[in-house]
């Protein structure tokens, strides 16, 4: 069964250092909380908000180890007034036996305000 497993998370500035490390805290949560191996992955589709200028989320995940072959996907976010800013958004493609109702969707940082209703323990 293919799953979509979704997250986001926010950076407090636009700089590559920390673009980097959010997006890989996020990833790595992600794959914990669903259990989630780097050969079940599809394809990861990471999209930010246009104020995020100065690094590719998908190096960060490229980075991880045992990820290197893992397609990867940078996109810009639709430009909405009063949408959260300096946001990271991540939708994983999966090969899962979890039932839809059973995948974590994680939201980190600002980000758990998207979806309140999804958020767990992680918050951070």
């Amino acid at each position: 069964m293919i799953r979509g497993v979704r997250g986001a998370t926010t950076v407090t500035e636009d700089k590559a250092e920390l673009i980097f490390k959010e997006t890989e805290i996020l990833v790595k949560e992600i794959v914990r909380a669903n259990g989630i191996l780097a050969e079940d992955i599809i394809s990861v589709l990471i999209s930010t908000t246009a104020d995020i200028t100065s690094g590719f989320p998908a190096k960060a995940v490229r980075s991880i180890e045992g990820w290197e072959y893992v397609p990867t996907m940078c996109t810009h976010e639709m430009n909405v007034p009063n949408a959260l800013p300096l946001c990271i958004r991540v939708l994983l493609h999966v090969n899962t036996e979890l039932h839809q109702k059973d995948v974590r969707h994680i939201y980190l940082n600002k980000a758990v305000s998207l979806r309140p209703d999804l958020v767990q323990e992680t918050k951070k």
